[in-house]
């Protein structure tokens, strides 16, 4: 009886799959309403208005680099949920693309478009955690290198 009972809840009924159709396609609009609303305000500034002292400028050039890394962020946002609608249509919504478990329903209802249980989106961050600490070390190394090259010294020296 227990086994039964844990596949009916990881198994969706229509209604289910109708609620979570319609929140994804209400995120990805609400995405989509987001960056409209963002290329319309980066577009009305007038370029030729006093940009400030360096500070300013770095200041300004951060916001924009954030600009930048939020739509990168926003783009992938929107290929999950658009993978999440297809497996709807395929009828595998629901299944870890890792390890072909089922995903909890409270982490679907949390985020609907999630495409790996828990276990295995754990291990991706850990993994994408362990890569950005070897790109931070070996830029540090390359950063050192530099340094220590004669070419990159002042003839005055």
């Amino acid at each position: 009886m227990k086994n039964k009972e844990t596949d009916n809840e990881q198994t969706f009924s229509k209604a289910e799959i109708e609620s979570a159709k319609k929140t994804l396609i209400k995120m990805k609009k609400d995405i989509f309403k987001e960056i409209d609303a963002g290329i319309k305000k980066g577009s009305s500034k007038d370029s030729t208005e006093y940009r400030g002292d360096n500070y300013d400028i770095a200041s300004s050039e951060r916001d924009r680099e954030l600009m930048y890394m939020l739509g990168d962020r926003e783009r992938k946002k929107v290929r999950e949920i658009d993978n999440a609608l297809l497996k709807m249509k395929e009828g595998t919504y629901g299944i870890c693309d890792e390890c072909g478990e089922p995903i909890s329903k409270k982490r679907l209802k949390i985020i609907p478009y999630s495409n790996l249980c828990i276990n295995c989106q754990s291990k991706a961050e850990e993994e994408e955690r362990k890569r950005m600490n070897e790109d931070y070390i070996d830029h540090l190394s390359t950063l050192s290198l530099i340094s220590d090259d004669e070419s990159f010294k002042d003839s005055d020296e």
